[in-house]
């Protein structure tokens, strides 16, 4: 029985489309992880709302695919390919996006997993994903927050993607735990340094059909030595209250809404959307 399954198609009619006036081209929109998931569908659901959007990751050929999806939703897009572990890469994109328009929002989304107990994760791996996924974060943070004080207004959003690890920790996804957690206090500390001006929020999702989630199944099973279907049923969806896992585009919408006027207190905060796992654990 196979789980690789494509991550399903975006449409426009899935895209929430809001009136905000500060969604036009001349403000620019930075998304990491933009070759696929949740990062590709935030670069077309940005691009669909009106924004300058500009993606950053070390895949180029994926990265290309996405700015091609967000050209036919009718949106403006342009690809960076950006290793986010080298300082020298993320500077230089930061400073082609200020080109482009006013910095006003970024998305840090750029991720992996890596399935393994403490006592056998291997070190390079942890430094690793540290450097993509708490590091690189920050650092975008410290080189964009600039450019969003000089803004007519002074204001930014900065959204973080976390994850129900970010409230509850599970068996052998230590680093991943770490890295989602270090996202909720990125978020409150760019809130707690933004004057109610720099907004910051993250967003907490159960699992998404996104490569990322469905690449574990195989890592799990043999971790927990159990059937790959039991991982979907028992270990995936089997705390959540609702059975289907997101889609790339659901989540999108959650942090387009962060970013519009219709979020304007959300800040600091975490969007919980996990089908009741950690509320109802």
């Amino acid at each position: 029985m196979s789980f690789d399954i494509n991550e399903p198609a975006i449409k426009r009619d899935d895209i929430l489309i809001l009136n905000d006036k500060n969604f036009n081209p001349g403000n620019v929109c930075i998304v990491t992880g933009a070759a696929s998931g949740i990062g590709r569908a935030i670069c077309v659901a940005a691009a669909a709302n009106n924004l300058m959007v500009v993606g950053l990751d070390v895949d180029e050929k994926n990265g290309r695919k996405t700015q091609a999806l967000a050209k036919k939703m009718g949106g403006q897009m342009i690809f960076i390919k950006t290793d986010l572990t080298k300082d020298e890469e993320v500077e230089r994109a930061v400073k082609e996006a200020a080109k482009l328009g006013s910095i006003r929002y970024l998305a840090n989304i750029a991720g992996i997993q890596h399935i393994n107990s403490i006592e056998d994760f291997p070190m390079e791996k942890y430094d690793f994903m540290m450097n993509l996924m708490v590091r690189a974060p920050f650092y975008l943070s410290k080189l964009t927050i600039p450019y969003m004080r000089k803004n007519a207004d002074g204001g930014g959003v900065i959204a973080n993607i976390a994850s129900i690890h970010a409230h509850i920790s599970t068996v052998n996804k230590p680093v991943y735990n770490i890295t989602k957690f270090a996202m909720r206090a990125l978020s409150q500390s760019i809130a707690a340094e933004g004057e109610g001006k720099i907004r910051s929020f993250s967003v907490s999702t159960g699992f998404v059909k996104t490569a990322l989630a469905l690449n574990q199944i195989a890592a799990q099973a043999e971790q927990r030595k159990i059937k790959p279907e039991q991982v979907v049923t028992d270990v995936m969806m089997g705390k959540s209250r609702i059975k289907e896992m997101m889609s790339p585009i659901e989540v999108a919408n959650l942090f387009l809404f962060g970013f519009s006027r219709f979020a304007t207190y959300l800040n600091s905060g975490d969007l919980l959307f996990d089908g009741g796992v950690v509320l109802t654990y």
